[in-house]
C-alpha cells in the first residue's frame, strides 16, 4: 500500500516549477514576436521629419524633397506670382480650400495655402491618379492656358493647378494638392512633417 501513497508535497513542487518554467520559456519566445510588430529602423526613418535649408532657392525656383516617399516642393514666390494668383479665384474648383480640409493644415487654409506668402510647400503628386505635375513658373501663355500666370500643370491628363496648388474648374483632378505639415526652423529653414505648435526636440 505504501507505494501507492501520494506525495502531495512533491506534485505540488513538481508542478510549480514546470509552471514556472513553461512561463519563462513564454516570455522568452513572445519577445521577438512582439518586436516583430515594432516598425523597423527603415520605417521609422522614412515617416521622420525632414530639415531643409532653402536659403539659396532664388525667386521663382522650386527645390524638390522627399517626404515619406514623396516630393515635397519648397517654392519661393516672387511678388508677381502671388499677384498672378489673385486674378485666378473664378477659375479654381477651391479657391478657399474649404472644400477638403484635410488637403491641408489649417494654419495654411488662406489664399496662399502657406504660412510665409513667399514660400510654398506642397506635396508634388497629382490628386486625380498620382502623376507629378509640371512647375511652370513663368506668366505667360501656355499651350494649356492661354491666360496663364503660373503653376502646375499634369501632363498624364491634363490636370491644371496654380502656384498655391489649388486646382482649376473642368479638369480630372478633384481636389487641390495636398500641404503637409510643416514648420519653420529659421528664415531660411524648413522642417517637413512637423506642425508649428509641436515643441522643439
Amino acid at each position: 500500500m505504501a507505494e501507492h501513497e501520494v506525495n502531495h508535497g512533491r506534485r505540488r513542487f513538481l508542478t510549480a516549477t514546470t509552471a514556472v518554467v513553461g512561463g519563462v520559456g513564454g516570455v522568452f519566445a513572445a519577445v521577438p514576436f512582439l518586436r516583430s510588430w515594432q516598425p523597423s529602423a527603415r520605417a521609422k526613418s522614412a515617416g521622420a521629419p525632414v530639415v531643409q535649408n532653402f536659403g539659396k532657392l532664388e525667386p521663382g525656383q522650386r527645390l524638390i524633397v522627399m517626404w515619406r516617399s514623396q516630393p515635397v516642393w519648397i517654392i519661393r514666390r516672387t511678388p508677381e506670382l502671388l499677384a498672378g494668383m489673385g486674378t485666378l479665384n473664378d477659375q479654381l474648383l477651391d479657391p478657399d480650400s474649404t472644400g477638403n480640409p484635410g488637403q491641408q493644415p489649417a494654419y495654411a487654409t488662406n489664399p496662399t495655402r502657406s504660412i510665409k506668402p513667399e514660400i510654398a510647400v506642397i506635396v508634388g503628386i497629382c490628386t486625380h491618379l498620382g502623376c507629378s505635375p509640371t512647375y511652370y513658373p513663368e506668366m505667360q501663355p501656355q499651350e494649356f492656358d492661354g491666360h496663364w500666370q503660373g503653376g502646375f500643370f499634369c501632363p498624364c491628363h491634363g490636370s491644371k493647378f496654380d502656384l498655391a496648388g489649388r486646382v482649376f474648374k473642368g479638369v480630372p483632378a478633384p481636389s487641390n494638392l495636398r500641404v503637409p505639415p510643416y514648420r519653420f526652423l529659421d528664415d531660411n529653414t524648413i522642417e517637413i512633417g512637423v506642425d508649428p505648435s509641436a515643441k522643439a526636440a
